[in-house]
C-alpha cells in the first residue's frame, strides 16, 4: 500500500497517494553484481550449501499488514532453512530513515519503497537490482505473469520494483441512498458505463438539502446539503483516472511537456471542480473537512457516492454498511491509476539470490490471503484474476467483495488500468507542489481549471525532466 493510501497502501494507496500506502543487514558488500554478475564465492547468486544466511527486510504497514507479513516470513524460512530474516518495521518518518541508512552503509537487503518520493532518486543513484534479470531466468514468475502497472523502472528494461498487488480507484456507493432515491444504482460492467453526463445527472438526484429537496429543485438549498451525491476526492491520485479517461496526462508522450494545461486535462479537472461549484453535488475542500472517511461517510449517509481506492472495502465491509461498487465514469475511454509501494533489492546484499527469493515471498498472494479476503490489498499475480478457482480464495462470497467488484474493480485493473505519473513522470513531486496550491483555488471555485494551468505552466514546465517510459 501507499503511505498516504491504503490508509495507507493505508497510507495510501496519499497512494495512495502523495497518496495510500502497502507492506512493509548484512553488512554493505562491495560486488555489486546482479544474478548475470554474482557467483558462489562472492555471495552472489546463490549461496554454498549449508551457509547459514541473514537478510534484512524494511517495510512499513498497519499492524494488522504486519502480522502478515511475518507470517511471510516464518513461512519463508521454513521453506529455506538456512536463511533468516530480520524484520526492521519502520512506522514512521520511514524515507528519512531509509535515507539515513543508505547514507551510512547500513542498507537492507530488500526494502518497501514508495515510488516519488525515495525510489526513484535511490535509483538514480543506481543503488538497486534490476529485477527484470531476475524475471528473465526464474521458471516462476516471469513479467507477463503479473498483473499490470505492478513493477516500477527506472528506465525501460531497468526493473527497480515490484508492488505485492495492485490498488486502484472505483467508485462505491450507498445502496440504501439509491433505493430510497429509486435511482437505478451505477453499472459495473465497463460496457454499460455512465458517461460524466449521466453521472452528473444521477448525483443531483442524491444530493439533498436540509428540507429533503435535491439538486434538481428549483428550491434547493445549496448552503444547507445534508447529502451530497458524490465525494470525488481532490488530490491526485483520485481525478488521474479522470484525465487519463479523457485522454490527458501530466506531461506529454515525450516527456518534454507540461501537459495538464492542455485541453484534455483541463476538462476533466474543470468537470470535477463543477461537481463542486456549479452543481453543488459534491463537498469544497472545506466542507470536506466535515465528511469522515469513506466508510463512515457513506454509512452516515453524509455522501450517496464515493470515488476512492479499492482499499476501502476493507472498512466498508467491517461497518456493515450496505454498500457496492460501481465502474468509473467515463469521459473518453474507460481508466483507473494503478498506485502502489514497491518493494526492492539493493544492490550491496551479499545475496541476491536469497533476496529475490524473499521478494517473491512477500509478493506471493497465498501467502497473503488474509489481507486479500479482508479486502485491503489486490493479488500481484494475473491468473488470481482470470483462474475461477483462485478468484474464489479471494473475490468470492466476501463481505468485502460485492456483487459489482469484479466487473468494476478486477476487469478494469486487467484491462483499463493506468500506470501511476509517480512511476513514469520524472521530478512528479515538485511538479505537483506547483500545481497543488493553483489547483486548490479551483476546488474553491476562485479560477477556472484552464485559468489556474495556465498561470503555472511556465513554473512547472522548469521542474519537467521528461519520463522514464520513453525509450
Amino acid at each position: 500500500m501507499m503511505k498516504k493510501h491504503r490508509k495507507p497502501l493505508t497510507a495510501a494507496i496519499a497512494f495512495l497517494l502523495t497518496a495510500g500506502l502497502l507492506l512493509s543487514a548484512c553488512t554493505r558488500s562491495e560486488e555489486s553484481g546482479g544474478p548475470a554478475a554474482g557467483s558462489a564465492d562472492k555471495g552472489g547468486t546463490q549461496a554454498a550449501a549449508g551457509e547459514q544466511i541473514k537478510l534484512r527486510l524494511t517495510l512499513w504497514g498497519a499492524p494488522n499488514e504486519i502480522a502478515v507479513n511475518k507470517k511471510v516470513i516464518a513461512r519463508f524460512e521454513a521453506e529455506h532453512p538456512n536463511v533468516k530474516v530480520e524484520l526492521q518495521q519502520i512506522p514512521t518518518d520511514y524515507d528519512t530513515k531509509l535515507t539515513t541508512m543508505v547514507a551510512g552503509n547500513d542498507e537492507p537487503d530488500v526494502a518497501m519503497m514508495e515510488s516519488a518520493t525515495i525510489a526513484f532518486p535511490l535509483a538514480e543513484q543506481g543503488k538497486f537490482l534490476n529485477l527484470q534479470d531476475f524475471l528473465d531466468k526464474d521458471p516462476e514468475i516471469k513479467t507477463d505473469t503479473l498483473v499490470p502497472n505492478i513493477t516500477y523502472s527506472s528506465e525501460p528494461g531497468n526493473i527497480i520494483g515490484i508492488a505485492p498487488g495492485p490498488e486502484s480507484f472505483t467508485l462505491f456507493y450507498n445502496e440504501d441512498a439509491f433505493k430510497e432515491a429509486g435511482l437505478t444504482p451505477p453499472p459495473s460492467k465497463v460496457s454499460e458505463a455512465w458517461t460524466w453526463e449521466q453521472f452528473v445527472d444521477t448525483a443531483k438526484k442524491l444530493t439533498l438539502d436540509n428540507k429533503g429537496r435535491n439538486a434538481d429543485d428549483p428550491n434547493f438549498d445549496p448552503k444547507n446539503i445534508k447529502q451530497y451525491g458524490v465525494n470525488p476526492g481532490n488530490w491526485w491520485g483520485a481525478y488521474s483516472s479522470f484525465i487519463f479517461s479523457n485522454g490527458g496526462d501530466f506531461v506529454s508522450p515525450d516527456g518534454k511537456t507540461f501537459a495538464l494545461n492542455q485541453p484534455e486535462a483541463v476538462e476533466a479537472l474543470q468537470n470535477i471542480a463543477d461537481l463542486i461549484n456549479k452543481y453543488h453535488v459534491a463537498p469544497s475542500p472545506l466542507q470536506a473537512k466535515n465528511i469522515p472517511a469513506t466508510n463512515v461517510a457513506l454509512q452516515t449517509r453524509k455522501v450517496a457516492m464515493v470515488i476512492d481506492g479499492q482499499w476501502n472495502t476493507s472498512t466498508l465491509a467491517e461497518s456493515k454498511v450496505h454498500f457496492n461498487v460501481g465502474v468509473l465514469p467515463v469521459m473518453k475511454k474507460p481508466a483507473t491509476t494503478v498506485v502502489c509501494a514497491m518493494f526492492s533489492i539493493f544492490k550491496s546484499t551479499k545475496h541476491p539470490q536469497e533476496s529475490w527469493e524473499l521478494l517473491k515471498a512477500l509478493i506471493d498472494p497465498d501467502a497473503s490471503i488474509e489481507m486479500l479476503t479482508y479486502g485491503t490489498w489486490m493479488p500481484s499475480l494475473k491468473d488470481w484474476y482470470t483462474d475461477d478457482a483462485l478468484l474464489s480464495k479471494w473475490a468470492v462470497n466476501q463481505p468485502s467483495r460485492p456483487s459489482g467488484y469484479k466487473d468494476a474493480v478486477i476487469d478494469v485493473v486487467l484491462n483499463h488500468s493506468h500506470a501511476t505519473p509517480t512511476g513514469y513522470v520524472k521530478n512528479f513531486n515538485k511538479i505537483m507542489d506547483i500545481v497543488n496550491p493553483a489547483m486548490d483555488n479551483v476546488w474553491l471555485g476562485k479560477t477556472t481549471a484552464k485559468e489556474a494551468m495556465d498561470s503555472i505552466a511556465a513554473k512547472a514546465q522548469a521542474q519537467v525532466q521528461g519520463r522514464r517510459d520513453v525509450k
